[in-house]
Parts: C-alpha cells; structure tokens; sequence
C-alpha cells in the first residue's frame, strides 16, 4: 500500500466533516477513539493464535453467549479508548450488562453503541470479523443514566464499522456520506482508499443462513426462494464481513424472524442500527421485514431484531414479499 502519508487520513477527513456539517468538533475524539482502539484489536487478532488468545473463556455473556477470549479483550480495550477520549459519556456494549458510565465533563459528549467484535464464531478460524459502533450525541445538559442509551437510530450523528480480514478497513458514515479507510500497518494510522461509498445499482449477491429456512414462516419462505432464484448467494457468517462485500459489491443480507426467534437474532442497538445507518447514507435501506429499522423505538438495550439490508430496491420487493403484498 502507497504512504498513508500521501494520502487524506481518518483525522484530516474527520475534521473536514465536522467543519463542514457544523459537527461539535468532539466527534473527532471519539471516532480517533475508535481508530486506535481498533489498530490495538487488530494486533490481538493478528496474534491470537502465537499469544494463545484463541478459544473461550467459560463464561457466558449478557445475551446468553459463549464468551471468546478476544471479545473479552476487545471490548476492554474499546472501553479503554472511549473513556479516555474525553469526548464519550456512555458506552453500551453487547459484552456487558449495563452501560459503562463515564465520569467526567461530557456536557457535549456522545454516547457510543457497539459490538466489539462481530463474528466470534470465525475467530478460531481466520475467518474475517470486525468491529460496529453506533455514535449519539448526547442531550445537552443531561445526567446520562442508562435510560439515555435507548434512542432510535435515527438519531445517529455518526457510524463505523472495522472489518478485519486480508487487510483492516474501518468504514465511517456521517450524514449523506460513507468513507472507507484501510490501516498502514507501519505507519498505524487509517488513510482514505474507499471514497464516496454508494451502493452499487446492481445487486449480485445475497447474504442470509438457508440452513434456517425450515422455521421461516411461509411468506418469508417465499422471499428468500425469489433472492435464491434470481441472485448468487455469499455468506460468510460475520454480519460485518457479509455487509461489508455487500456495500462495496451489491448486495442484500437477510437474518428474518423465525418460528424459534420471532424477536429476531441480531442486536438492534449494538448492530442493526449502526449498519442500518451505514446503509442508508449509502443509498441502501434496513428493514425488519416490517419496519425501517432506525425508526424502531427501543425498550431494552440489548434487544434483539430481525434484519434485512442492502440495495434498497431488493430490501424492498423482499420486505413487501414478507408482509403478503
């Protein structure tokens, strides 16, 4: 790869933006929060296996998980990184409970959503994972309980994801406008390489699990037998990594309701609503099936949903297919 010296970097973009867009200038804190917070992650993925990183640690997480020994780190070292940002007064995490709280002057601060590592199934297995984060700026002068986290996400300033794979990406959206950055391993710092991201017109690929079309529903059935029979499907298995080829390539992801998970799998705060976001800055759209997804009122910070997202067109004729229309 070219110096990323010669090239814009994930600083000098994020400043622009925010003078552009009249942003509060802390959200280049927590965004550079982010960047370095994933360069350390990357590091421990790089290295799991050689430092034994590799494998469970016993316990089992909030959402009823098994717990893998690079989520535990990776959301220490996200929690590390956004604490120390001065600029973030919450961080919910799909690793933990209750929101991390952060002491300080954040009158003007932000509040971050995220799953620190996305995919942990692949880790064992070099299979690519990754990093999403959904940031909030938080209401001017309020106390930040954990009551402040549950906002739709179409209340969003901002959202990233990282993927980590043959190279380390991190995709930013702000308003109207989604930018790729790829890490200079000698340098560790993000410079541009994927400016101006739209989702391509045509849509190649599908992304959904068929091992779980026994317990769709019948519409629902319908809908992925039409995606089968007109798209090519890719899936990974890392929502990050199957969302990432599906923003750059054309694409569509689908994880619907089931007979066994009517609420959905996926987790709205820390997942669909970042993405949904990316998506839609991107020309794309995210659906339940039955609902824009950052439209959905949350009750409970770690709720689950369906999730379908990509070409808007194809989310689309998929979700009017879902509802019998």
């Amino acid at each position: 790869m070219p110096d990323a010296g010669k090239r814009i970097t994930l600083q000098e973009y994020v400043i622009s933006e925010c003078r552009d867009k009249g942003q509060n200038q802390g959200l280049e804190s927590v965004i550079m929060a982010i960047a370095e917070g994933s360069r350390r992650v990357q590091q421990q993925v790089q290295q799991a296996a050689l430092a034994d990183a590799l494998g469970v640690t016993g316990e089992t997480n909030v959402q009823g998980e098994i717990v893998q020994r690079l989520d535990t780190a990776s959301s220490d070292i996200f929690v590390e990184t956004l604490s120390q940002s001065g600029q973030v007064a919450a961080i919910g995490c799909e690793e933990i409970e209750r929101p991390v709280i952060v002491e300080g002057d954040t009158s003007e601060g932000y509040i971050v959503l995220m799953d620190p590592l996305d995919g942990s199934s692949n880790i064992d297995v070099a299979v690519s994972i990754g990093s999403i984060f959904g940031i909030w700026q938080k209401n001017p002068d309020e106390t930040v309980n954990d009551d402040s986290l549950l906002r739709p996400g179409n209340q969003q300033v901002a959202a990233a994801y990282v993927v980590y794979g043959s190279s380390t990406v991190l995709v930013l959206a702000t308003k109207h406008n989604v930018c790729g950055f790829t890490l200079d391993i000698e340098s560790g710092r993000f410079a541009v390489t994927h400016p101006s991201i739209k989702i391509p017109v045509e849509c190649p690929y599908y992304s959904t699990n068929e091992g779980n079309n026994k317990v769709l529903d019948g519409p629902t059935q319908k809908a992925i037998t039409l995606l089968r029979d007109k798209y090519s499907q890719r899936y990974v298995g890392s929502l990050v990594a199957d969302f990432h080829r599906n923003l750059l390539k054309g694409g569509i992801f689908a994880y619907p309701a089931d007979q066994n998970r009517k609420d959905g799998r996926l987790r709205l705060m820390y997942e669909a609503n970042p993405l949904g976001f990316v998506a839609e800055q991107a020309g794309g759209a995210a659906s339940t099936g039955y609902e824009r997804i950052l439209d959905i009122d949350p009750v409970e910070l770690h709720q689950r949903t369906p999730l379908i997202l990509g070409n808007k067109d194809v989310v689309e004729d998929t979700v009017a297919v879902i509802r019998g229309g």
